[in-house]
């Protein structure tokens, strides 16, 4: 047999071309007692012989046998076939599989279309109908077995493989359509169906970094998949950690399809045909808000289906329970996935391999600078290529400054509704602190950086439900700078800050604020970002003795707070200036609280300078004074110099130590105090 046949295209011809035998014969049946035979206008109009020959004619198929056998058996499937493996795929009767031939052969030879339009006894029926579909399968038409291949529920239209129109005709004049992509599919064609363009995408397998250690977990989940098709629900704790455990316990090739809000309109059958045609399991990720639909209209006994949310499963989405799992946490800065997606279109030169350094070919050290981030494999791509752009826009090799903005970039995040984002633009040189608080800080950044390692792979975490977030408290007067460190330790990080506005959290109707702090809590749990309670003993203050039912309320408030920091995953940072207000079961919960003192004397003269480093000033100018005289904290002091430079600015002039110590008595005037040598200075 030549080569060419082990083409698909070629195998359904050779198909069809067996067709025509059986068509040739129902021709010549029909054509040997009609006495219109030879009438060109036949099927246009009935002439009265025609009718007296309907009236009294008893015709009988040509294929007495009546198994529907056209040819299309395993012994006879051409080399490169694709209709006899998906029949038995589907678990298709050889009736159906001549029907499917039968409708389809229209589409692949046009001149079927004229022999189709004869059998019809109508030239514009050019397509095969029930009747004559049946007639050439030598199917009676009679027995309620045979029709029943066109019932709806029956495979062929419940699998989305065969259309039957005009349902307003009688049963044997229905025309049959096969869809097109069943027939570009049967021809070797596997481009998805339109419908589902911008909807399925290839589904990734992520590096052996991105998944738990020994891998057990997966790993089961691939020898259960494979040994039957099964609806999977995992349950993920964070965007994509059940999408990577779904694409190492799948085959190559399986189909990832992201939804687009409720499931009206989706086209869900084209989907599962597609998984049909191909052979592909379908992994469904993220999960719209409302599944329901979309669960039970997916769960179907032949496609291994894997869903993947973050939302407990509800045994009202389908009748029959997917199989519900937890899916494992996935490492944070899985330093192999991103050294894998550097190595992808590098220069052979420039490979990072596994183990990039400071002295690594990157030039800095790849695995701390992407410690903070939780993204899957695809997102850490996406994040790769995005921050070769920012290198490329900035005409610079790739720094760990575009890793990280690019990370921020696919961390994507609902806290803006609750929250106020800032970008961190200071570092630790910002920071005019004792070296106490500094070391704890550093501590907070170093802790936030390894607590999977620590508290994951190193199994530290106190169970009982914990999660692995950091809390810390930073607690002193106002303009020590608490807020200025938050914001030092999140560019330390890499990451965003979040300053949660507590006019949106707080509520004056029962249970809207615990609402509101737990949409909160839950979307920095998903977010590579650090939250900021400014003023936290305004949400996190003391409970007290139960006396009306405003303090029972405000009780319950503060214990729902006790327990959702248990469960928290993400980084959080309290700030107060009266510490003694804080609860102290928050403070039990804690990983560090950092005190804040008032800077003495050398640390207010540091402030001062530091402040004044990019302000021109006049020769001689000493802050030494101001800063013996004037009490200031550092948020004082910056307000000060903000207040002498206006004056600076408005004469044309560079600024004074008179300007300095007009900014200072400033500050002591607006807090209440009493102004040092006022009038004597």
């Amino acid at each position: 047999m030549n080569d060419h046949l082990h083409d698909p295209a070629e195998a359904l011809l050779e198909r069809v071309t067996r067709l025509r035998e059986r068509v040739a014969l129902l021709v010549e049946h029909r054509t040997a007692g009609d006495p219109t035979a030879d009438d060109p206008l036949r099927g246009l109009y009935l002439s009265e012989e025609a009718v007296r020959h309907h009236l009294h004619a008893t015709p009988a198929p040509p294929f007495p046998d009546g198994t529907g056998d056209d040819g299309t058996g395993d012994d006879d499937e051409p080399p490169g076939d694709r209709l006899g493996p998906l029949a038995r795929r589907l678990g298709l009767r050889p009736l159906e599989v001549s029907v499917l031939l039968v409708a389809l052969a229209p589409d692949l030879d046009r001149s079927f279309e004229p022999l189709y339009g004869y059998l019809n006894d109508d030239v514009g029926r050019r397509r095969a109908t029930t009747g004559l579909a049946l007639d050439l399968c030598g199917a009676p038409v009679h027995r309620p077995e045979v029709r029943a291949v066109f019932h709806p529920s029956a495979p062929l239209r419940s699998l989305a493989l065969l259309d039957v129109d005009e349902p307003e005709r009688p049963f044997l004049s229905r025309s049959l359509r096969v869809p097109g992509r069943l027939l570009a599919h049967l021809l070797g064609d596997d481009t998805p169906d339109p419908s589902l363009t911008g909807r399925v995408r290839p589904l990734t397998v992520p590096s052996t970094a991105d998944t738990p250690g020994d891998d057990t977990f997966t790993g089961r989940l691939a020898a259960r998949l494979a040994a039957a098709p099964l609806t999977v629900y995992l349950r993920e704790h964070r965007e994509g950690e059940g999408l990577a455990h779904a694409a190492r316990a799948l085959p190559d090739g399986a189909l990832h399809y992201v939804p687009r809000g409720p499931h009206t309109g989706e086209p869900l059958a084209a989907l599962l045909r597609e998984a049909r045609l191909r052979d592909r399991a379908v992994v469904v990720s993220p999960l719209p808000d409302d599944p329901g639909a979309l669960v039970r209209a997916l769960s179907v006994p032949d496609v291994p289906v894997v869903f993947t949310g973050s939302r407990p499963y509800d045994p009202q989405w389908c009748d029959h329970d997917p199989l519900v799992l937890d899916a494992p946490r996935l490492g944070a800065g899985a330093v192999d996935t991103w050294a894998a997606a550097l190595d992808d279109g590098a220069e052979p030169g420039a490979r990072t391999g596994t183990s990039a350094g400071p002295s690594g070919p990157l030039g800095f050290d790849l695995a701390a600078t992407v410690a903070p981030y939780h993204l899957s494999t695809d997102r850490v791509a996406r994040a790769v290529r995005a921050a070769r752009r920012l290198a490329a826009f900035d005409g610079t090799a790739l720094t760990p400054g575009h890793l990280r903005l690019a990370a921020r970039q696919q961390s994507t995040s609902g806290l803006e509704q609750h929250a106020r984002r800032i970008r961190p633009a200071v570092t630790w040189d910002d920071l005019v602190l004792p070296e106490a608080p500094l070391d704890q800080l550093r501590e907070l950044a170093r802790r936030a950086r390894h607590r999977d390692r620590v508290l994951g792979d190193w199994r530290l975490s106190a169970g009982g439900g914990r999660g692995r977030g950091v809390l810390g408290l930073f607690a002193g007067e106002s303009g020590t700078g608490k807020t200025l460190s938050a914001e030092v330790v999140a560019a330390e990080l890499g990451l965003d800050l979040y300053v949660v506005s507590l006019s949106s959290i707080v509520d004056k109707y029962v249970g809207e604020t615990e609402k509101n702090l737990e949409r909160v809590f839950s979307e920095a749990d998903r977010t590579d970002a650090v939250l900021l309670f400014d003023e936290a003993d305004a949400v996190f203050g003391k409970r007290s003795e139960v006396k009306d039912a405003h303090d029972r309320y405000a009780n319950m408030e503060s214990a729902y707070l006790l327990q959702r920091l248990e469960s928290f995953d993400g980084i959080a940072l309290l700030t107060t200036n009266l510490r003694a207000n804080i609860d102290e079961a928050f403070t039990r919960r804690l990983d560090l609280v950092v005190d804040f003192p008032f800077p003495d004397a050398g640390q207010r003269l540091a402030l001062w300078r530091h402040s004044l480093s990019r302000v021109p000033c006049a020769d001689g100018v000493d802050a030494h004074g101001v800063a013996r005289d004037f009490e200031l904290a550092g948020g004082s002091i910056r307000s000060a110099v903000v207040t002498a430079a206006y004056a600076a600015a408005d004469r044309g002039g560079p600024v004074s130590t008179a300007d300095l110590l007009e900014g200072a008595r400033r500050e002591y005037r607006k807090a209440g105090r009493l102004v040092p040598g006022e009038g004597t200075w």
